[in-house]
């Protein structure tokens, strides 16, 4: 959709095309109520700007809506939209080895064990041997820097599938 076709989107449509880029009320909010954006670049730079202010709680609610590297998103758990991104951004997972596919859930579970969340990368662009080397590059991070990375990538993600979904 264009930019003025976003914003001519009632509150609750404007809401699900960004809650599908990121589920962060706060980030979902600010963006619905601060149209009309004038340009495609005023409501790209509006959303990286406020995503700089989520909160750690908000990164981890988000997280609930990203499945693990490597399993198939379902529609149930995160909604069709938000699967439908999931899909497209791993798909590189589903052409790798069986062996890197199988290092990436044992990968998926020790961060878990250790973080206490669901690993999230931007997986956009990123080959599956390159998301198990980030991998076990952060299984060696403290839980602040890890912290920190993981709002990184849900801001990367966020704004890659905003620019997805708003053209021109």
């Amino acid at each position: 959709m264009t930019v003025e076709e976003f914003n001519e989107l009632d509150a609750a449509a404007a809401a699900a095309v960004l809650a599908a880029c990121a589920d962060v009320d706060s980030w979902v909010g600010e963006l619905v109520s601060g149209r009309p954006f004038i340009s495609r670049d005023a409501l790209l730079d509006r959303a990286a700007e406020t995503s700089r202010t989520w909160t750690a709680a908000e990164v981890d609610g988000a997280l609930a809506h990203h499945p693990r590297i490597g399993e198939r998103p379902r529609v149930e758990a995160l909604g069709a939209a938000n699967a439908a991104h999931s899909a497209g951004e791993q798909a590189g997972v589903g052409n790798s080895s069986a062996a890197v596919q199988q290092a990436l859930a044992e990968g998926n579970l020790a961060y878990e064990e250790h973080f206490g969340r669901v690993f999230l990368i931007r997986a956009a662009g990123r080959t599956a041997e390159e998301m198990l080397a980030a991998l076990t590059e952060r299984l060696n991070n403290d839980d602040a820097t890890e912290a920190g990375v993981v709002a990184g990538q849900l801001r990367e993600i966020a704004l890659l599938r905003l620019e997805r979904e708003v053209v021109g």
